[in-house]
């Protein structure tokens, strides 16, 4: 991507990723020190809640000195006013990639990394604030082995609050039940958000499994921990305990902040590291920050990479999900990746024409399916998962798309084929392409290129996912019009009459709690319509029918680019 040169004193040398806003590595062109530096986007700057977000982390981060949180150098605006901030420059990879990668060591070194995170949060909470996020990918481990607490993009301080009433933050899996009702927080929510965090470090999954949004908050609120995976990975009874205290239901039940989660940890480390002197385990969490001090960590293996200080801001209002997700940036992608569950095609990184008004849009490269999910991978995923078939199921179609699915269908195939399902963003511009077009095949109206009804020779039942090449997008997507209607990753409050015509149509009828979403692209029951690149239907999540379904999208794998 192009960008500028210099913002300031610093040296622009390489973009590595953004969302909201874009972070590239930079020098600092008067001392020579390498950098991160993340600046606010044209988008970010014109949305009022995220400029404000964006400027409250950089006042509480940049205040913050303490060996295990990331350092905030300077504050500043380029000359177009656009506000950025620049951080140290880390190595190595964050805590979800040293899982994944096995390079979290024995349970002794994963308690080791456990107690640095819980050293952090104990030392925020002296400075009077609240992180509201706690997960593997705001922590960083070091090539050497240091553990740094990042992002405060949703952290709250004392004096400042953004959120309205109603709405909550942080991360499904992680959120306090208290959290889940949107009450106020205290410091007992990161207390919470560790315990699961220690959780998945320590059994490799989170306690927390639901398919959707509905069923992660029923979990959190009203069912016990499942300690089990706990014990077949073998930990010590005392990490259980501490790991059943930490996820209390409510914020009596849980230990008295970090200083006590600490004390505990470094309890448990004097047992089974004989490395750990007696008598350390009494360190308080201010002492600790005041010092510096950390436990000594064994050298993590060497990665190759460089992580900048970004992570994911998760919004989650109601019955809504917004995701602004800071990535790396993925050059020289191919151009399509086969899967077991079928081919996927590259939609390029960078600038597409969106909704009816052609704003332009900027978004990451992303993978997305080249044909709707067919029959043969649906009954893949059902006989893999025990899943009933859908109802009318034509086992003798393989190469027809799947229909008559509901949302948290689809989600669940997609969780199990390790894809997820687009936004409706990214549906348009593998759908649309990059220039505003009409159809996926260019401006001009032609209904023989796709499965509509008002095609002259089809437009009755679905056909074969793979057909109609003629109608393909610029990325290589078949059928993204017609066929069958698309599920997309986008809660919307149904209207009034949308809401009565359902109502007449469900029994139950759609209740307050309902979940909405979006489906895209039209069918074959469906004339070709001159908005639908951009147009959308909204129907309640438990909703199925014949003329419904669905394909996935997944990010670029870390090793895809060069």
């Amino acid at each position: 991507m192009d960008f500028p040169k210099t913002i300031g004193k610093y040296e622009l040398q390489e973009f590595l990723g953004g969302g909201m806003s874009h972070v590239f590595r930079a020098r600092d062109s008067v001392i020579g020190r390498t950098v991160a530096l993340k600046i606010l986007t044209d988008q970010g700057c014109t949305d009022p809640d995220v400029r404000a977000r964006f400027l409250l982390e950089a006042r509480l981060a940049g205040n913050l000195a303490h060996d295990n949180v990331i350092r905030i150098y300077e504050f500043g605006e380029d000359e177009r006013q656009h506000p950025y901030m620049v951080m140290e420059f880390l190595h190595g990879e964050d805590l979800r990639h040293a899982m994944r990668n096995g390079n979290t060591g024995d349970t002794v070194r994963k308690l080791r990394i456990a107690l640095d995170v819980a050293k952090a949060l104990g030392y925020i909470h002296t400075q009077n604030i609240i992180h509201r996020d706690v997960k593997p990918e705001n922590i960083h481990i070091s090539d050497k082995g240091v553990v740094k607490l990042m992002d405060f993009g949703i952290a709250k301080g004392e004096g400042h609050s953004m959120t309205q009433v109603g709405f909550v933050l942080g991360t499904p899996y992680y959120m306090a039940p208290e959290q889940v009702r949107g009450e106020a927080v205290t410091p007992q929510v990161d207390v919470y958000a560790f315990g699961i965090m220690l959780f998945e470090l320590i059994a490799g999954a989170k306690p927390v499994t639901g398919e959707d949004i509905t069923r992660i908050f029923y979990q959190i609120m009203n069912e016990p921990l499942n300690e089990e995976p706990l014990v077949q990975a073998g930990a010590p009874d005392s990490v259980i305990a501490l790991i059943r205290q930490c996820c209390a239901k409510t914020p009596e039940q849980r230990p008295s902040g970090f200083d006590a989660v600490c004390w505990q940890l470094e309890s448990i480390l004097e047992t089974l590291d004989p490395r750990v002197p007696s008598g350390q385990h009494a360190t308080r969490t201010a002492e600790s920050a005041a010092s510096g001090s950390q436990p000594a960590a064994a050298p993590a293996p060497r990665r190759t990479g460089l992580i900048a200080a970004a992570a994911a801001v998760v919004v989650l209002g109601g019955a809504a999900a917004a995701y602004f997700a800071l990535r790396p940036s993925k050059p020289e992608l191919a151009a399509s990746l086969s899967t077991p569950t079928g081919e996927m095609v590259l939609v390029a990184e960078g600038p597409f024409q969106f909704g009816p008004n052609k704003e332009s849009i900027s978004l990451h490269a992303f993978y997305i399916d080249r044909t709707e999910v067919t029959n043969r991978a649906y009954q893949s995923f059902c006989n893999a998962t025990q899943r009933q078939l859908p109802e009318g199921f034509s086992a003798d179609k393989p190469g027809y798309p799947v229909s008559n699915i509901t949302f948290a269908d689809a989600e669940a195939y997609a969780r199990w084929a390790g894809k997820r399902l687009p936004t409706a963003r990214e549906w348009e511009k593998a759908a649309r392409g990059l220039d505003g077009r009409a159809y996926p095949w260019g401006n001009q109206r032609d209904a023989s290129r796709a499965n509509v009804r008002d095609n002259p020779s089809l437009g009755k039942a679905p056909v074969e996912a793979n057909s109609l090449p003629l109608g393909a997008s610029i990325f290589g997507a078949l059928q993204t019009v017609g066929n069958v209607w698309e599920f997309v990753l986008e809660p919307k409050a149904p209207t009034p009459e949308t809401a009565e015509r359902f109502s007449r149509m469900l029994n139950p009828p759609p209740g307050p709690s309902e979940r909405w979403y979006t489906i895209r692209g039209g069918s074959f029951g469906e004339d070709l319509a001159d908005n639908v690149m951009y147009d959308a239907t909204t129907v309640p999540e438990r909703f199925r029918d014949p003329s419904i379904g669905f394909r996935c999208a997944r990010d670029p794998e870390p090793q895809a680019a060069r």
